[in-house]
């Protein structure tokens, strides 16, 4: 169906998990433009008192009484069928719109679409490029997947034609989205609960980038063959980016201590500038070249370019330091693929430490059991892996794989691999044997940064 936003503005929309890193900055979008909205969640939240701050109406609990003339309900794919408030509007022929759609029919009002996709490394990329906008005073509307201390939070709204978003390719959702410029990172197997293989997955960014207008760009990691395979079907500009190689390439990388690094950038062969990130790993140079190849599309000056990248220190959950006591340093990062996993303790062991600890939650029983052998070669760079229980997320246990038979390949692989089945008895562990000059990491997108903070908490 489609929605007319700017003529129903006195239509009631109804958000289900309204507190949802996604769900919240479209709810924020509609109150900024004058919208009845109201919403369920779960739990409360600081995201939703910042809804109802601005004038959301919030209910924690699904329930169908929380259904008050309500003409749209948004709802995302985690939301079971059988939901009540899903059912209700079912019942009573509500209208209704998945996220992914509500996100496109927005971004229709909007002339500067940005739509950051790839497997690994959007909300970085989001966030950065979110820095040089606004430091260029462009005024942009903002999704981002996770708390960015620039904007106090996961979203901006703004009254300018720019618009930055997230694209997620789960269940093709990012094929629902109106983008101006399109940036491919990357494209490795994920998600194989819902894609048949990685041919299936490229398929889907092919038709992602056939999204973007003639007059568009898409901005494509100039290693990744994948994506170069995408970039050759497509019918619109395009620039490239890469570490020594591409339209935008950074070369003569050097890290410091805490894994940071310096290094000059180049555009078709020119020298541009030097420039300094604050946050550490090849991955976030890739993540950083990106976003210099969005902003020179969007004409954005150096110097924007050079105060908004050097002014970001990162987005929560992305390498973030928790905490240092006694020399020990904790680190918390969202990796829950293995080549993120790779590219966080590679950014791990450049920054000065005796041991690392890395404490790894497998994220989705689907996820681990695809990527077994691929997750059991991940963990090279850590001189001690401390394995918790597979966290579920939306799934169910079938019995079919488990933490155990993960730590079994990664012991076969002759490293030091510990399972542990709660959080207690990790922390035990983790006590009894991290020294000065130590550093904890841990990995993954569940709930097992609560270890790292249960250990700053008792030493």
């Amino acid at each position: 169906m489609s929605f007319n936003f700017l003529s129903d503005k006195n239509k009631k929309i109804h958000f289900i998990g309204i507190g949802g890193i996604s769900m919240s900055g479209l709810a924020a979008i509609m109150l900024k433009n004058n919208f009845n909205v109201s919403g369920s969640d779960m739990k409360d939240s600081d995201i939703l008192d910042k809804l109802r701050k601005q004038g959301a109406t919030i209910y924690i609990g699904h329930d169908e009484t929380n259904i008050k003339d309500v003409d749209l309900m948004v709802y995302t794919a985690a939301v079971p069928s059988n939901n009540p408030e899903l059912k209700y509007a079912i019942q009573n022929h509500i209208n209704l719109m998945d996220r992914a759609e509500f996100l496109g029919e927005i971004m229709k009002g909007h002339m500067y679409n940005v739509a950051v996709a790839g497997t690994h490394g959007k909300t970085t990329c989001t966030s950065m490029l979110s820095h040089i906008v606004l430091s260029a005073n462009l005024d942009p509307t903002i999704l981002v997947g996770a708390n960015l201390d620039i904007i106090d939070g996961n979203f901006r709204t703004g009254d300018s034609e720019y618009f930055i978003t997230e694209s997620c390719e789960y269940k093709r959702s990012f094929l629902k989205f109106f983008p101006y410029i399109g940036l491919i990172l990357n494209i490795d197997a994920d998600h194989l609960d819902y894609y048949k293989d990685i041919d299936d997955i490229e398929s889907a960014f092919t038709q992602f980038g056939l999204l973007i207008p003639k007059d568009g760009y898409l901005i494509c990691n100039a290693a990744d063959q994948r994506a170069l395979n995408v970039m050759n079907k497509v019918n619109c500009n395009i620039l490239t980016f890469g570490i020594d190689c591409g339209d935008v390439q950074g070369r003569n990388i050097r890290f410091d201590d805490k894994g940071k690094s310096k290094l000059d950038l180049y555009y078709k062969g020119k020298e541009l500038f030097s420039l300094s990130l604050n946050v550490p790993g090849n991955h976030n140079i890739l993540n950083a070249l990106a976003a210099v190849a969005t902003a020179i599309s969007l004409n954005i000056d150096n110097d924007y370019i050079i105060s908004g990248l050097e002014g970001f220190k990162g987005a929560h959950k992305r390498f973030e330091i928790k905490g240092i006591k006694n020399e020990i340093t904790v680190i918390d990062d969202y990796a829950h693929h293995p080549t993120e996993i790779k590219a966080a303790l590679s950014a791990a062991k450049n920054f000065k430490h005796n041991k690392i600890y890395c404490v790894f939650q497998p994220h989705t029983y689907t996820r681990t059991s695809s990527l077994l052998k691929e997750f059991s070669l991940s963990f090279n760079d850590a001189d001690e892996i401390l394995l918790l229980d597979i966290y579920a997320a939306r799934e169910i246990d079938d019995g079919t794989v488990n933490s155990n038979m993960l730590g079994d390949k990664i012991r076969d692989n002759g490293l030091k691999c510990l399972n542990f089945h709660n959080f207690y008895d990790t922390l035990e562990y983790l006590n009894s044997k991290v020294k000065k000059g130590d550093l904890i990491l841990t990995v993954g997108a569940g709930d097992v940064v609560k270890v790292g903070e249960m250990f700053l908490d008792t030493i």
